[in-house]
């Protein structure tokens, strides 16, 4: 099975509505936004780092045409990883493609929420940028850049809750 079937195959199981499309490669945003549809929803940029220990690691979804300021998100997730009484995350940098595929079962140039589907032990920590709180429908790769998955933001949380990973809002800019 390809990854993205594997990801349609987990949404349809658990009854999660969505639609896909698909379209030429675009493993960066640049490249992508010649084929995205202009269907109302807010396509994600997704991020992959780990800590400076390598021991934990954070996928960050964020609205595409923002930039993350690496130390600001750095004082932000250590702030509130903190305020949780959890393990401070240290020096960031972004995750070997190694890691990548260890965790998410993933390849550079399509990082994407649907790889937590991979992460069978929960490792990784998942942290959404507050203002997509209010978007209706949300965009992301189904675990293959060729493709894009358009899905409610409810259904989305409740996929979320049902693969079981750490996740939460919080302001990245």
């Amino acid at each position: 099975m390809t990854r993205e079937e594997t990801v349609l195959t987990y949404l349809r199981s658990h009854d999660i509505p969505f639609t896909v499309y698909n379209h030429p490669e675009g493993k960066t945003i640049e490249e992508a936004k010649r084929w995205w549809r202009d269907d109302g929803s807010v396509h994600c940029k997704n991020i992959f780092m780990r800590n400076h220990k390598g021991n934990q690691h954070y996928l960050i979804s964020f609205h595409c045409d923002h930039d993350l300021d690496i130390h600001d998100l750095e004082a932000r997730l250590k702030a509130r990883l903190q305020s949780q009484g959890k393990p401070s995350c240290g020096k960031l940098s972004f995750a070997s493609a190694e890691r990548m595929e260890k965790y998410l079962g993933l390849e550079p140039g399509s990082v994407s929420p649907f790889g937590l589907i991979n992460d069978t032990e929960n490792h990784v920590l998942f942290f959404i940028d507050e203002t997509l709180r209010n978007a209706g429908t949300l965009s992301f790769h189904p675990n293959d850049c060729r493709g894009t998955v358009v899905i409610r933001r409810e259904d989305f949380e409740r996929y979320l809750t049902i693969v079981g990973n750490t996740y939460e809002y919080m302001t990245l800019y």
